[in-house]
């Protein structure tokens, strides 16, 4: 006779609450604020700070980095934290870290559990998966009370759900073309909605070469503007005695100038770190130059230029960030073959992507993606092929293509596994399922040949 008791603990359990809030909405993306602005009211987020400090970053490429680098310096420094991001890649207890380490099953269920009950009370609204999330995250975080905690926007800005809260400090990484779907293809009009984030008389850390809209509504707002290269600058990296550094100038949030020398340079892009200095200067950090060395040295984020032996996973996925993605790569000692294994979205810029990595890849393996957005291995391998490039081979899944690859890899040869989130954490868990079995993963090898 079936147990009651384990049937009413799995129904609780995390993978039956993500399982059922995927089947509530009708629609996965449904952009605006007012649904999701009345459940946060009735759960209390929106009458009284929820941390020491909150600041949101938000931008097309580069959100997930300048979160990393914004807990990893807050720690060094001794605050608490809580970090809010997506998607995940292998767990969803990834989207919510408190002082670095990620949410448990129990806590996430007990958000939701909180969210659904001031969901359906008085009158029903409905939410979307990611909306139930980021309203469970933060009912988290209030609880959880950090002295900093660092909100990653999820899509465009203005009418996404983390922007229900008001940060202390705003960051816009970048602007460029990406979920064309739903942000267009005009860039003024999406660095407009970026910059919905930016509260008057609050700091607005921006980053270079947006558009002059994003600028443009930061004066509107009233917003503090802090520009990335006029108010606050880095330098290039440069050879010393124990690796390349660097240094940034800003100013703190009394707008006192201030200087950090012989930073390390961290393996995610120097333009967010010096985003996420100034970030934590202005909402009140003194930052000390020891523990903002320690932190840039050791901070890291899986599928952001991701080494594991000679491959390479980076979720890079539109043309803006395959051109950085394809600028490290060739800092590198070229090896002997760099194949990438390339699976993509339909409603990616795939072109753009190819053009951008092609001058670092040698051969490629194409693998299709599930779900209605997916596009196949086919489809790009046909892309390819019209431009010239070698496709080595068309796999159904990117398990699928790393299990082709891996057997048929030379010790000297590199591979990059990119185009989605879905293609890196499918070969992240590939690799980890070979582990656990005690098989051949991924090959073991030098994770760098020079910058």
């Amino acid at each position: 006779m079936p147990d009651p008791a384990s049937a009413s603990a799995r129904e609780r359990s995390l993978e039956a609450w993500l399982a059922r809030l995927e089947r509530q909405h009708p629609v996965a993306i449904d952009l605006g604020l007012e649904r999701v602005a009345l459940v946060a009211e009735r759960l209390g987020l929106t009458g009284s700070p929820i941390a020491g400090a909150l600041i949101s970053v938000a931008g097309t490429n580069g959100k997930g980095s300048t979160v990393a680098m914004l807990e990893s310096l807050a720690g060094a420094h001794g605050r608490s934290t809580a970090a809010y991001t997506s998607p995940h890649l292998l767990r969803y207890n990834e989207r919510l870290r408190l002082d670095g380490r990620e949410a448990d099953d129990a806590l996430l269920v007990a958000g939701f559990e909180r969210v659904e009950a001031a969901r359906l009370a008085p009158e029903p609204v409905s939410l979307t998966y990611f909306e139930v999330g980021t309203l469970a995250a933060l009912w988290a975080i209030a609880r959880h009370r950090p002295d900093v905690a660092i909100l990653e926007v999820g899509l465009g800005g203005r009418l996404d759900a983390v922007n229900v809260v008001d940060p202390d400090v705003a960051v816009i990484t970048s602007v460029a073309l990406d979920h064309a779907d739903y942000l267009g293809t005009d860039l003024s009009a999406i660095g407009r909605e970026k910059a919905g984030i930016l509260r008057g008389s609050r700091p607005a850390v921006l980053g270079h070469d947006l558009p002059a809209s994003v600028f443009a509504a930061a004066e509107a707002c009233g917003a503090l503007a802090w520009r990335l290269g006029r108010d606050f600058k880095r330098t290039t990296p440069a050879p010393a005695p124990d690796g390349e550094v660097w240094q940034w100038r800003g100013v703190d949030h009394q707008a006192r100038a201030c200087r950090l020398d012989r930073l390390p340079v961290p393996d995610l892009p120097l333009d967010n770190a010096a985003l996420a200095l100034q970030a934590l200067a202005l909402a009140g950090v003194a930052l000390e130059p020891s523990a903002c060395r320690r932190a840039l040295a050791e901070v890291t984020l899986a599928g952001r230029m991701q080494w594991l032996g000679n491959w390479c996973l980076d979720v890079a996925h539109n043309p803006h960030a395959a051109g950085y993605l394809a600028a490290r790569l060739a800092e590198r000692r070229r090896p002997a073959r760099r194949i990438a294994l390339l699976g993509m979205l339909r409603d990616k810029d795939a072109q753009g992507v190819l053009e951008a990595l092609s001058s670092q890849v040698d051969a490629w393996v194409t693998v299709s993606l599930e779900g209605p957005r997916a596009r196949s291995a086919g489809e790009l391998a046909e892309q390819l092929t019209a431009h010239g490039a070698t496709v080595l081979q068309r796999a159904d899944s990117p398990a699928a293509g790393a299990t082709w690859l891996a057997a048929r890899l030379a010790a000297d040869d590199e591979v990059l596994v990119c185009g989605s989130f879905y293609t890196v954490a499918e070969v992240l868990g590939w690799h980890a399922a070979r582990e656990s079995r005690g098989e051949a993963g991924i090959e073991a090898g030098s994770a760098r040949h020079g910058r």
